[in-house]
């Protein structure tokens, strides 16, 4: 395929997900999540002076995939830039979740009308989406879409030729959240769907 290639994130990008998990913590287990905060940090059972033990917020948050994946609502415009950056681009979902979940996410993803490949990845996703590039040919113009900086950061390390969109689609946690634009690893921040499509089409040298 010769369109320029967009390789997205899905939580907080194209779905909402820490709130209804928060939400869900509350109701489910006595736990309150502070979207101000970190996460094992701002995780607390209600009562408890000391954050929640990392290893116990993993469980929680694997138990939030294996029940509550219905919960998660679009982003708002996310399914609308979907839709019109893939008239000229092919689009990619590189996801940070285990691969026994890439179904369920195709699932979830294809139930809002968002159909395309999903990659599932632990860790930094540097060297996840430069098998990706190989995998689906290089050669053509890339673009990296996610939420958390230290994604876009072991981006640019591994593939600085790639351009690169800090996004933070949900806005309690959008004014929180380390820029990767201020490192020097980005070369945007935006949060919101209707700003980013532009700079997305100008980057794949695309026009509305």
């Amino acid at each position: 395929m010769n369109k320029p290639l967009i390789i997205t994130d899905c939580d907080e990008v194209l779905l909402r997900m820490v709130v209804h998990f928060r939400d869900w913590l509350g109701e489910e287990h006595g736990v309150d999540l502070d979207l101000t905060r970190g996460w094992a940090e701002g995780m607390r059972r209600r009562g408890a002076d000391e954050p929640m033990k990392v290893a116990d917020m993993w469980t929680l948050l694997d138990g939030f995939f294996d029940t509550q994946m219905g919960r998660q609502d679009p982003i708002p415009g996310a399914v609308e830039a979907m839709a019109a950056l893939s008239d000229h681009a092919e689009i990619v979902v590189l996801t940070n979740l285990p691969h026994h979940r890439q179904n369920d996410r195709v699932r979830q993803l294809r139930g809002i009308g968002i159909d395309v490949p999903v990659y599932c990845n632990q860790g930094p996703k540097g060297p996840a989406l430069q098998k990706i590039m190989v995998e689906r040919g290089e050669g053509r113009p890339a673009v990296f879409i996610d939420d958390l900086a230290i994604h876009i950061g072991s981006v640019a390390e591994v593939a600085p030729h790639v351009s690169r969109l800090h996004f933070v689609g949900e806005p309690g946690v959008a004014p929180h959240t380390t820029c990767a634009l201020e490192a020097g690893h980005a070369h945007a921040r935006i949060d919101q769907w209707a700003e980013a499509v532009p700079w997305l089409m100008q980057r794949i040298g695309a026009s509305e």
